[in-house]
């Protein structure tokens, strides 16, 4: 049984290593010469959203769905790498200011669309279960991050925003916005029934949204937005790391989702040190967001999805393992 279970989970990890292989070279090699934030939207296509994918696989799904996923699976890399293209269009094949980058970033956009009608999917199914509809929720806002990207590569002016506005907004959507959810959504999917469980779900719908918002129009608005969901971390990082506390579970998925969460709180340290570092070292906020990127990315957003794709394969293991006992008892 043991076998059977985890042969499946090897080659359902097989179709993110190609995507960490490029995602290596796109940040290390000379010849991509792509901006950070470029980089990062390139790393969410090519990492992030196949994680999520993964980590959709076991959940309950009408036929509809099955048909999405499995499209989803599919279509994934081709996705990304279009959206390569359309970067590699704009930056380095002397396409710029043409429609090419635009028009190849619209595979990307579509891959998003299909996200989010899964994701509505999710909510219309879910029959008011707060966890399920803020999986549902970040699986929209991977679309509304394809929109921006879109809008970035077509080099449209919107709302008087320029288009690195436009960058951050779609870097912004494809990581906090989306993921955020989704963690708070797994979580909510195993732990005890909490009154406030809901709100902070609530929070962390509309708090993605007050941040897009007060980019473009209202500095305020955005630092509300920010405080809001900053907050709505602090709660999902503390629940979490006193259930894995208490509770015996798999090594793989503590250890991911610990670091996870040790990335996120390093971030807030050094979020209230900077004004003294900066002070000390004469640095300014463009030496520290390389810095933030890395940990929030790199550390609290993959380490995160590892650790949950771990945890639900675990959970699933032990339900087939418990499912198996019942049926040799009833022989």
């Amino acid at each position: 049984m043991k076998r059977s279970l985890k042969q499946p989970m090897r080659s359902l990890l097989m179709p993110v290593i190609p995507g960490v292989i490029m995602t290596i070279l796109i940040f290390y090699l000379d010849y991509f010469q792509f901006q950070l934030v470029e980089k990062f939207i390139l790393y969410a296509a090519f990492v992030i959203v196949p994680l999520v994918i993964l980590l959709l696989r076991y959940d309950a799904q009408n036929k509809q769905q099955r048909i999405m996923f499995v499209l989803m699976k599919w279509l994934q890399y081709p996705a990304a790498l279009l959206t390569l293209f359309s970067v590699m269009s704009n930056k380095m094949w002397g396409f710029e200011g043409t429609a090419i980058p635009g028009m190849l970033s619209l595979g990307w956009l579509l891959f998003t669309l299909l996200l989010g009608i899964y994701g509505l999917t999710t909510i219309v199914m879910a029959k008011g279960k707060a966890a399920e509809i803020a999986i549902g929720a970040g699986l929209v806002y991977f679309f509304i991050g394809g929109i921006w990207f879109t809008l970035y590569q077509y080099q449209v002016d919107l709302f008087n925003a320029n288009v690195t506005t436009h960058a951050l907004s779609s870097v912004h959507f494809h990581f906090s916005s989306a993921i955020v959810p989704i963690f708070i959504g797994a979580l909510g999917r195993i732990m005890a029934k909490k009154n406030w469980y809901p709100w902070v779900v609530a929070i962390d719908i509309i708090g993605p949204l007050l941040i897009a918002f007060g980019m473009i129009f209202s500095k305020p608005i955005e630092y509300v937005g920010v405080a809001l969901f900053a907050c709505n971390i602090v709660v999902y990082t503390a629940y979490l790391l006193a259930y894995l506390r208490k509770n015996a579970l798999n090594m793989k998925a503590s250890f991911f989702l610990g670091l996870s969460c040790l990335a996120f709180y390093t971030v807030v340290v050094i979020s209230i040190f900077y004004p003294l570092l900066k002070k000390m070292y004469s640095l300014t906020i463009l030496d520290f967001i390389p810095i933030y990127g890395a940990l929030h990315a790199f550390g609290f957003v993959l380490c995160g999805l590892i650790g949950w794709v771990y945890m639900v394969d675990s959970i699933q293991e032990k339900k087939i393992a418990k499912e198996n006992r019942w049926v040799g008892t009833s022989l």
